[in-house]
């Protein structure tokens, strides 16, 4: 670990690796890589570069912000960002060619206002049923044909159409499907001929065919989890990316009936060691999991003790010999023998989703393979 304290240790060939086997399950003639919120916590530019060896040809962001530090990297492959400031300046992204999602009139207005030599390209959002952001349905028809205006004096064109799944239940997501495809039929109606149609993101991407189209936009799987908790991304064969580590910074033997961390919420029923880690929730190990969330030492599993401390938190490894600076893994690929993110998420009461991409302060990273 290199002396370090604290630190996420990302397997870039597992990413690569997961995106390889999600393109043989979807079977797409696109995939879209989503590494919006720093991959997820693994890392955006490491984790985008180890997707598209693996097969990704787009990637996914959020912010435009995200994708421009994808195009300083030096990442070309193209790019999609859907998410944007009421007052969003989009001229540097027209310019580093990041495709706009756009979910409103006056965002496509303003797209086409950025246009330099070439025409913007965007993707109509098209809103189905999820009540976030989208073109709700009653303006379809004048947001399709200012598009197709747009289209024709060369300000735009409109490379995709998309939208967003609740993953409430199957039935409500084919319901959302039907609602999309309604959408698909009046923008070619309107003289609107998009090249990607896209609306499925893990969950549906790997449980309804339907929702498949032209691409699929891959977030949570390809950094190996379940986007449902339900052990699919195992069943697959996929692998999780992300190791998150310390090491012991102190050891102390106790009598029992010590009390541990703040309001004694755990004291020892016996004579044991206590040792002390340091990562607490300033890193974004949730307050939550206290007293409940498993990690790994010396080969063995054992539960946090007492509060998750904003800096630090204390284990209870009874009669196990341990000593300082020796490794604490709190989660990573359970087929090593370590607790799973998914562990994490159950003892917090939340989603591996949250678990991961929480993850800060003064966390590094370190990646193995890929090309390093």
């Amino acid at each position: 670990m290199s002396g370090r304290f604290r630190e996420i240790l990302v397997d870039l060939d597992a990413i690569r690796e997961n995106v390889v086997r999600l393109r043989e399950v979807v079977g797409t003639p696109h995939v879209m890589a989503v590494v919006k919120a720093d991959a997820y916590g693994h890392g955006a530019v490491e984790s985008a570069k180890a997707a598209l060896a693996g097969g990704a040809d787009w990637l996914g962001v959020a912010d435009i912000s995200e994708g421009l530090q994808l195009r300083a990297a030096g990442i070309e492959a193209p790019i999609l960002a859907w998410l944007h400031d009421p007052g969003e300046d989009f001229a540097e992204a027209v310019a580093e060619r990041i495709d706009l999602g756009l979910s409103s009139l006056p965002q496509l207005e303003a797209a086409a206002a950025a246009r330099l030599d070439e025409p913007v390209a965007v993707q109509l959002k098209l809103e189905t049923g999820l009540s976030r952001n989208g073109i709700p349905e009653e303006q379809w028809e004048a947001a399709f044909a200012r598009a197709r205006e747009l289209e024709r004096s060369g300000h735009i064109v409109v490379r995709g159409l998309f939208s967003h799944l609740s993953n409430a239940s199957p039935e409500d997501d084919r319901a959302a499907v039907a609602v999309f495809t309604r959408g698909l039929e009046r923008a070619d109606a309107a003289g609107l001929r998009p090249e990607l149609r896209h609306i499925a993101a893990s969950a549906a991407a790997l449980t309804l065919p339907e929702a498949r189209f032209d691409l699929v936009r891959l977030g949570i799987a390809v950094y190996g989890l379940s986007p449902s908790g339900d052990g699919l991304a195992q069943r697959l064969g996929l692998r999780p990316a992300m190791t998150l580590r310390g090491r012991i910074a102190a050891v102390r033997r106790v009598p029992a009936g010590k009390g541990v961390s703040y309001d004694y919420t755990y004291r020892t029923d016996r004579e044991t060691t206590l040792v002390l880690v340091p990562l607490g929730y300033a890193e974004g190990i949730p307050r939550h999991a206290s007293n409940r969330a498993p990690v790994a030492i010396g080969g063995s599993t054992f539960r946090i003790a007492g509060r998750v401390a904003m800096d630090q938190f204390v284990v209870d490894v009874g009669d196990l010999d341990v000593t300082v600076g020796d490794e604490v893994v709190l989660f990573g690929d359970p087929a090593t023998g370590v607790p799973a993110a998914d562990d994490w998420a159950d003892a917090a009461e939340t989603i591996n989703y949250e678990i991961v991409t929480r993850l800060g302060g003064r966390l590094k990273h370190s990646y193995v393979g890929g090309a390093q």
